[in-house]
């Protein structure tokens, strides 16, 4: 397979494991990150130390210039791309509605949503039919009450975008869809003032236990696989049953 996937923050987390899994599966891959360099080229250099092609770049998706240098440089010297997955997003720390503020909503959105469209802009001018998978979240459906209102707010547009995209797309045959982690055991709970976050909520899951950055990935790798070729607009919730 000579097929070329991008991976916005792919250097941990849900990226980092896709980015590896579907370099074991033959892609071409790569991984975007934002400012850790260390982590991402950690990543690259497991998958070449297992016999894939990785690279890594950098680029804050949030910055449309940013943006339109990634996808110049990547077609420039890698060709063709088959695939992106929109992973890169932040949250801030945990609080309630009235904690909120401008600047919070601002970045939050500037990242998650901006972000998104900017790098489907950008990256379906270099493809040629292909698989867009977007990582979204299962706060979409819930709202993350007392939590995440704003990073909820900004996953729910991402749904409705990949409604949006995959039809707009279809016809150039680049098909689109969604995932939404639930509580996954990943460094971005940290982020939000909790690292114990899915421990403390885990028995409200119907399996019982939070899941692995490695079981999202797998549910990214098919949809952008030829496995799901007749699959788009669609969301696969990979959350245990919450």
């Amino acid at each position: 397979m000579d097929k070329l996937v991008v991976v916005t923050g792919g250097s941990r987390g849900i990226g980092a494991a896709t980015s590896k899994l579907l370099a074991a599966k033959g892609y071409r891959v790569v991984v975007n990150f934002m400012s850790n360099a260390k982590r991402a080229e950690q990543v690259v250099s497991d998958i070449r130390r297992d016999g894939g092609e990785a690279w890594s770049y950098q680029a804050n998706i949030a910055s449309e210039d940013s943006v339109v240098s990634m996808f110049d440089y990547i077609y420039a010297e890698h060709g063709e791309i088959y695939g992106l997955v929109n992973n890169a997003g932040i949250l801030s720390t945990q609080c309630t509605l009235e904690q909120i503020t401008e600047e919070r909503i601002t970045q939050i959105l500037a990242t998650n949503v901006t972000g998104t469209l900017l790098c489907t802009r950008e990256a379906t001018k270099y493809m040629n039919g292909g698989s867009i998978v977007n990582v979204s979240s299962r706060a979409s459906v819930t709202g993350s009450p007392f939590e995440y209102l704003d990073y909820a707010a900004s996953k729910g547009a991402v749904d409705t975008l990949t409604r949006g995209l995959a039809s707009e797309l279809a016809s150039r045959k680049i098909r689109v869809n969604g995932v939404r982690p639930g509580l996954i055991n990943t460094e971005m709970h940290a982020d939000g003032g909790e690292p114990e976050r899915v421990k403390r909520l885990e028995s409200l899951i119907p399996l019982g236990r939070g899941g692995e950055a490695e079981e999202v990935a797998n549910a990214i790798a098919w949809l952008i696989s030829e496995q799901a070729s007749f699959v788009t607009g669609t969301f696969v919730d990979v959350s245990g049953g919450k």
